[in-house]
């Protein structure tokens, strides 16, 4: 399918060489690369990055994702400190951190968070650090200690509509992920939630309108849509460019219905520009 000419945005993999050199003599992971982010080059310019704790290899097995799937290795309980380096040499004061659904820890990667926030925080109670977290299987013990880390944002895409999870989400659930907003905002009244969608999967415009109402339904304070394109012809199959005006069309029935914050764009994706929220005051920390 070829890409029509609202996708013009050029990756220059070259450009962002001191940032790769940088995350590698760390040992770290960022999502940007494991999912081949066509905003890279772009936010690595910029040195901005979202980090990847407990490793790049994932349990589950969603279709749309390029995440890596396999035997997972053990935790590298170096590596919160390793990140609060990085997050210090690119004096970062937003700081986003996602992880690879760990299903096989019997925490599925608390502890890793947890101690990611810290770190983070022992820099300067002034840096702002989002979550973008799994499900924890929805876990009420578990979330209940994410929803009172520190965390100033805590993250958790549905991604889809429920018609496509088996899809898309294989071993997720789309009301257990709505429950893990929901918990958290529960547990902790005053952290904000966000959430992310991506369309051209073949999703129908009642059922993407269904899915706001859901997330306004648990409080959800940010909204992010965007794009899918396949990493790969082994990958989820694109059904359709969704043009500009639909993305429109979606920003503005998000704002009907009252959402704190909403992005919605073709090149949108769930940690891109995670500070715009904060830096125009569309909340306070």
């Amino acid at each position: 399918m070829k890409k029509p000419y609202w996708f013009n945005k050029k990756i220059n993999l070259s450009e962002d060489s001191k940032m790769k050199t940088m995350l590698r003599g760390l040992k770290l992971h960022t999502v940007c690369e494991e999912s081949l982010c066509p905003n890279i080059s772009e936010c690595f310019n910029n040195k901005v990055a979202t980090f990847m704790i407990l490793g790049s290899i994932c349990t589950r097995k969603c279709s749309f994702c390029s995440v890596s799937r396999g035997e997972t290795k053990t935790v590298d309980y170096n590596e919160p400190k390793r990140i609060s380096q990085a997050v210090a040499k690119l004096n970062l004061k937003y700081v986003v951190i996602t992880s690879p659904t760990r299903d096989d820890l019997s925490d599925c990667g608390l502890e890793i968070y947890l101690k990611t926030v810290k770190e983070i925080k022992n820099l300067s109670s002034s840096i702002v650090v989002e979550l973008l977290i799994p499900d924890f299987l929805a876990r009420v013990d578990l979330l209940k200690e994410i929803a009172t880390c520190g965390a100033d944002v805590i993250s958790h895409n549905l991604e889809t509509c429920p018609s496509l999870y088996k899809e898309v989400r294989k071993g997720a659930n789309y009301q257990r992920s709505l429950e893990v907003l929901s918990i958290i905002k529960q547990v902790s009244k005053g952290i904000y939630t966000k959430s992310g969608l991506i369309l051209g999967l073949g999703e129908k415009t009642q059922e993407i309108k269904e899915v706001l109402g859901d997330l306004d339904k648990v409080n959800c304070d940010f909204i992010t849509i965007g794009q899918y394109l396949p990493p790969s012809l082994k990958h989820y199959p694109l059904k359709e460019y969704i043009h500009p005006e639909k993305f429109d069309f979606y920003k503005n029935e998000a704002n009907k219905l009252g959402f704190k914050g909403v992005m919605s764009q073709p090149y949108v994706r769930s940690s891109y520009l995670a500070h715009s929220f904060y830096e125009s005051r569309l909340f306070l920390v």
